[in-house]
């Protein structure tokens, strides 16, 4: 009888078993599934990040796994209010009872991206909407027609950048396009850009577009290029 025992014991022994353990906890998910905190008395500190992992919780299932650390290193450095577009078909200028005497925005689309999140932008009203309070780089570049046009200097057109802020709009820079006498042809070259730093407030809507533009050839609009780029930079 003690012959059969032993050996149903080592019979057992050579199986693999698999079973889960649970602290505070009787049902138990995972090889070892602790219900409450963690305590780790004594842990050495690596000199270098190469050659180690680190221990991410998956905030849904709490579950731990090890992660890259330079995973997290290029995710903290990724700017998420980052947005650019270009345009160089069918511009036409939008004109909103609030936006200020003279400035209409250029047409800009979600679809004309090449950089940014879609849902910063609106095809509604061709604005980008500030994600969040702080200082944003923008940089604004319009060529009207071949860049070089004439009798259109007496408007004084340009580019301009809008704020819409509870409902006002705010002209924050323009830059009127320059003027050039050659031989007896009063010229405009029109081709210029804004580049800055500008404070904004989360929900602030910006709009790019042309100002003095009464005077414009709507038809030349059909040869023009704008393109601009944004991004948050400083709290």
């Amino acid at each position: 009888m003690k012959t059969k025992i032993c050996s149903l014991i080592l019979a057992f022994a050579s199986l693999p078993l698999f079973s889960q353990v649970g602290i505070n906890t009787d049902t138990p998910t995972a090889t070892l599934d602790v219900n409450g905190t963690l305590r780790v008395r004594v842990t050495p500190s690596a000199a270098t990040v190469t050659g180690y992992q680190v221990l991410a919780q998956d905030v849904a299932t709490t579950e731990v796994f090890a992660l890259d650390p330079q995973l997290i290193i290029a995710a903290s450095g990724t700017n998420t209010t980052m947005y650019a577009a270009k345009k160089t078909a069918g511009i036409s200028l939008l004109s909103l009872g609030l936006f200020p005497t003279g400035f209409r925005s250029v047409n800009f689309l979600q679809a004309e991206r090449t950089i940014g999140s879609a849902s910063l932008f609106s095809d509604t009203d061709n604005t980008y909407t500030i994600p969040s309070t702080g200082v944003y780089a923008i940089s604004f570049s319009f060529r009207y027609g071949t860049g070089l046009q004439a009798s259109i200097l007496a408007n004084s057109p340009g580019i301009g950048i809008v704020r819409t802020r509870a409902g006002v709009a705010t002209t924050i820079d323009s830059r009127p396009f320059s003027g050039a006498n050659l031989l007896v042809l009063s010229l405009t070259i029109s081709e210029t850009t804004i580049n800055s730093l500008y404070s904004f407030q989360a929900g602030d809507k910006i709009s790019l577009g042309l100002t003095g533009s009464t005077a414009l050839d709507v038809g030349l609009l059909g040869s023009s290029v704008a393109s601009f780029y944004i991004y948050k930079v400083s709290n």
